[in-house]
């Protein structure tokens, strides 16, 4: 077999930490609106009901349009705030342009998408709501937490062996 060489760093660069980095910086307690909104987002979530084991098995079983109508919700506010933000060159608060970088479709979105819906299925957790499901008192989802974690690692350990 013919050695192939790795064609695909410019795609990979593109998907690295922090391209579109802020070169800012700002005193420790800048980042405490971070928090702020984090809790925030989590009481939604709660009060949404979105990290109720219950509502995303009914999603998973195709009982209920509650999660799909979230979900849905939140895919339309995305695409029209994107559109927006291109539309208009909205920058940030600071200042600074936004960028957005077209990605190419490949076979990994396929195994990882599917794998991250099994995860969710099972565990009736995805990363968004890991926290609050902990701050609502359900702590064995730190077992879950901690599982995403080591996935995570492991991604990173093996990243150059998978397929993209």
């Amino acid at each position: 077999m013919k050695n192939q060489e790795n064609t695909d760093f410019e795609v990979r660069s593109l998907d690295a930490i922090c391209i579109n980095e802020s070169h800012l910086t700002h005193k420790w307690y800048h980042n405490l609106k971070y928090l702020v909104v984090g809790v925030l987002f989590g009481i939604v979530f709660v009060k949404s009901e979105v990290v109720s084991w219950f509502r995303i098995q009914e999603m998973f079983r195709l009982q209920s349009f509650h999660m799909y109508g979230i979900i849905g919700s939140a895919i339309v506010v995305g695409m029209a705030s994107i559109w927006l933000i291109k539309k208009f060159n909205i920058k940030t608060i600071y200042g600074e342009s936004i960028e957005f970088h077209d990605k190419t479709f490949n076979k990994g979105q396929i195994y990882g998408g599917l794998l991250f819906g099994l995860g969710w299925a099972v565990t009736g957790a995805c990363p968004g709501p890991l926290f609050a499901q902990i701050g609502t008192g359900a702590t064995v989802i730190v077992v879950t937490l901690l599982s995403a974690i080591a996935g995570t690692w492991v991604y990173g350990l093996l990243r150059d062996k998978l397929p993209h």
